[in-house]
C-alpha cells in the first residue's frame, strides 16, 4: 500500500468476507490487521487483497481478548 486510498480499497474488499468484524490498514506500516470471527475463510481475505492488486505477505493468528466497558473486577 502506498497510500490512504490504498489503506481503504484493501479495507473495503476485505470487510466484505463473511465472518469479518473490523479491518485496519495502515500504508505506513504495511499491514491490515483484521479481527473477525474463528470460522473466517483466509483464503477469501487473501484473495479479495490480491484481487485488488496487494500482495499478501505474513499472515498471522491469535486470540482476541475482549475488554468491555462494562466489565468490573470487585
Amino acid at each position: 500500500m502506498h497510500c490512504g486510498m490504498c489503506e481503504t480499497h484493501v479495507g473495503d474488499v476485505v470487510r466484505r468476507v463473511e465472518g469479518v468484524k473490523k479491518v485496519v490498514s495502515s500504508h505506513a506500516k504495511g499491514r491490515t490487521e483484521v479481527i473477525a470471527e474463528d470460522s473466517v475463510n483466509v483464503e477469501l481475505i487473501k484473495e479479495a487483497i490480491a484481487k485488488q492488486g496487494y500482495s499478501v505477505g505474513k499472515v498471522t493468528s491469535e486470540p482476541c481478548e475482549k475488554h468491555g466497558s462494562f466489565s468490573r473486577k470487585r
